[in-house]
């Protein structure tokens, strides 16, 4: 590897709790992004439910909160650890960590200076532990500006997915999914789109016990129920224009359970029902704001999975007048688990660089600013 290159570790742990995603990469001074190793690593339980506990108001939140901060700082710093070994690495041969942490409340939609977010992670104590540079909290700064904090994957999408000659998008499916829309000229934007894999894990966890539906076979089983279908879709936030962002403040099990109400549904139908709101609420956007799209690049952990994928290619053919290549960032060469990871990579070395990361036209900020508290090791 040529010094013109630094290596910078991204820390992902997204809204579907199920654990961390730890990417090793290297970063040219262009910005331009490879990955050179990853690691993954579930949730104890313990501290899953400690985070999943957060997610709504409770009894002595602020010690719970705390002592799940330090749980999670150290859960990180055994990942960090396990993908240095890997590499054969030593923390000083990492410029920094970017590290996402756990969002527990977003509540950006709330007018002036009463918005806020808040990702859960005792940085210091991260740092403390792996010897290396920590960027975290990367939200709040867009968020001062008048943003939203989130989606704040576009910048990097652009980076990497970006062409000249084709019309693209990006898709990505984490407990939440967000779209960032990439024209070959003129603004790039992005937003929150609606729940990706966060309601389905919840009703299969509640249900049977899983954390996740493996390949959407459980869906598979069950049948689209349109009235319950379209109860959810008149939920206010597909409506509203971008910029916008969401998460588990707005979608969630009760969120579900009230859009049920006394229906007798059957449970494999619910969940089949679930999948094409995925679906469908992202192509629903993506033919709305961009309807010219020629491909759709999917990333995130619901381009693993193959029910969901076959939906997206099957709606799109429906609902686009023209063709619509439905892929995976496979094409490009990166593994879709890795993406967001190596977004936060990328986020450390633009706080490093002292180079703008948001996108105005995304979030809503006033202007670029730069991300992101550095935590020196």
């Amino acid at each position: 590897m040529t010094k013109t290159h630094s290596l910078y570790i991204g820390l992902m742990s997204g809204t579907s709790l199920d654990g961390i995603d730890a990417v090793l990469a290297s970063i040219e001074p262009s910005g331009l992004v490879s990955l050179q190793g990853a690691v993954s690593a579930p949730f104890s339980p313990e501290l899953r439910h400690a985070l999943a506990s957060l997610q709504f108001p409770g009894e002595n939140e602020i010690h719970r909160e705390n002592q799940a901060a330090n749980a999670l700082a150290l859960a990180y710093a055994s990942t960090v650890k396990q993908l240095l070994q890997e590499a054969r690495l030593q923390p000083n041969d990492i410029t920094a960590i970017g590290a996402h942490g756990q969002t527990i409340r977003h509540q950006a939609h709330l007018p002036n200076t009463l918005a806020y977010t808040h990702q859960t992670l005792n940085a210091a104590l991260l740092a403390e532990e792996t010897g290396i540079d920590v960027i975290a909290d990367f939200r709040s700064r867009d968020l001062a500006a008048g943003g939203h904090g989130a989606p704040l994957v576009p910048a990097f999408h652009i980076q990497q997915f970006g062409s000249h000659t084709e019309e693209r998008a990006a898709l990505n499916i984490g407990g939440i999914a967000n779209l960032t829309l990439l024209p070959t000229t003129g603004v790039v934007r992005g937003f929150d789109c609606g729940p990706g894999n966060l309601l389905m894990d919840a009703w299969i966890s509640a249900q049977q016990g899983h954390p996740f539906d493996r390949d959407g076979g459980w869906a598979l089983q069950g049948q689209v129920n349109h009235d319950l279908l379209n109860r959810m879709l008149a939920d206010p936030f597909f409506a509203k224009i971008p910029p916008k962002s969401t998460g588990r403040d707005d979608f969630h099990l009760a969120w579900l359970e009230e859009k049920i109400g006394q229906d007798n549904i059957d449970p494999e139908d619910v969940q089949a029902t679930l999948l094409h709101l995925s679906a469908h609420s992202a192509l629903e956007a993506l033919g709305c704001y961009a309807p010219n799209t020629q491909k759709l690049i999917v990333c995130g952990g619901g381009a693993k999975n193959i029910a969901l994928m076959n939906l997206l290619k099957t709606k799109a053919e429906q609902l686009f007048k023209h063709p619509l290549l439905v892929t995976t960032s496979e094409v490009i060469g990166i593994d879709p688990q890795w993406v967001e990871g190596l977004a936060f990579a990328w986020l450390a070395w633009a706080h490093k660089e002292k180079r703008p990361a948001n996108l105005p036209a995304v979030t809503g900020a006033k202007g670029p600013r730069i991300l992101g508290a550095c935590y020196p090791a």
